[in-house]
């Protein structure tokens, strides 16, 4: 069964929506994020937060920006990367303790998910190529707890060998990297911060890109 992501509520002062006038169009940043749409849409509800009005193309993506916009905004690159505790699908924790010293690239994924399934191979054959260079793929599955034989039979089928874990506890890391669809990835340097991320599959080109850069630094 698919487990839907919630949305956190945040308090936060914005103006109130208002319809569209004269037709205006604006790119919707929940779209944007959610289901990767770049083109421009009617406006049919606004907001303005920090003083920047943003258009919407329905009432209720406005109201899930006005939820949590820190959601929905372009990221700030770097910043520090949110806590991290996790037990491992067999066993062990991963924290950025155990990972120390390591290029991580966090990978929110399900087994219903069928883009998540199409590239986690491509991410094996990343994770081989430069594992001995201080870089590993870190697979955080946000199947249901229940599903941990589901899981772990998946993984075994791709030849999955980077650590994976289910992600099912509240408070749990997707709603601290505040995914709201996956796949979602993001890029943390040896130091722990967030240096990239992707709604969708990495872009290959980028992340091989930065990680020769990054590699080349680290220890």
């Amino acid at each position: 069964m698919k487990r839907w992501i919630p949305i956190l509520m945040v308090s936060l002062w914005m103006v109130g929506a208002s319809p569209a006038i004269g037709g205006e169009k604006a790119v919707c940043m929940v779209c944007k994020v959610k289901h990767g749409e770049a083109a421009e849409e009617e406006v049919k509800a606004w907001r303005t937060h920090e003083g920047v009005r943003y258009g919407f193309c329905s009432e209720s993506c406005a109201k899930e920006f006005e939820a949590d916009p820190a959601a929905y905004l372009p990221p700030l690159f770097p910043r520090p990367a949110p806590e991290l505790t996790l037990t491992a699908l067999h066993g062990g924790e991963l924290s950025w303790q155990s990972l120390q010293g390591k290029v991580v690239l966090v990978d929110f994924w399900a087994t219903w998910c069928a883009p998540c399934r199409k590239s986690m191979p491509r991410l094996q054959a990343l994770h081989d190529r430069y594992a001995a260079r201080g870089f590993t793929v870190l697979g955080v599955s946000i199947d249901a707890a229940k599903d941990t034989a589901k899981v772990r039979k998946f993984a075994a089928s791709k030849k999955i060998t980077y650590p994976i874990a289910i992600d099912s506890e509240q408070g749990s890391a997707w709603e601290r990297f505040a995914v709201k669809a996956v796949p979602a990835a993001f890029l943390v340097d040896a130091q722990g911060k967030i240096v990239a991320q992707w709604t969708g599959a990495p872009d290959e080109a980028e992340l091989e890109k930065r990680l020769a850069g990054m590699l080349n630094r680290t220890p």
